[in-house]
């Protein structure tokens, strides 16, 4: 995301400016491209560059498409999940928390992160 958009990134230069084993970042890389947030790149020149603009790409996105949907509890994976739904005083309070969880990953993309790091 720090490089300027369609650049190919080698895992090399990410390892080194990032300090993230190359082995790691490998692995790392290879489920990003399954996930189809990044294109992965053959060739001598070749590398790893973002599926789109990482203006488009928020945290919600990453997180759901690594992790799978985000729930901060069982109870709100879908009604009748947890059977003290209509009884549990706390319900209503993971319902909130998670609606602006929700919320904040939404409106922060790959771009406002890469940005940040660029300013450090």
């Amino acid at each position: 995301a720090m490089q300027p958009e369609n650049e190919i990134s080698q895992i090399k230069k990410v390892s080194e400016t990032q300090q993230i084993p190359r082995n790691l970042l490998n692995k790392i890389f290879q489920s990003l491209v399954k996930t189809g947030l990044v294109r992965s790149h053959r060739g001598s020149k070749g590398g790893f560059s973002l599926a789109k603009p990482a203006r488009e790409i928020t945290l919600k996105e990453i997180i759901e498409k690594i992790e799978g949907p985000i729930y901060l509890n069982k109870c709100l994976i879908r009604e009748g999940e947890c059977s003290r739904d209509n009884i549990c005083p706390a319900h209503e309070v993971w319902q909130e928390a998670q609606r602006k969880m929700v919320e904040v990953l939404e409106k922060s993309t790959l771009q406002e992160l890469a940005d940040k790091s660029l300013l450090h």
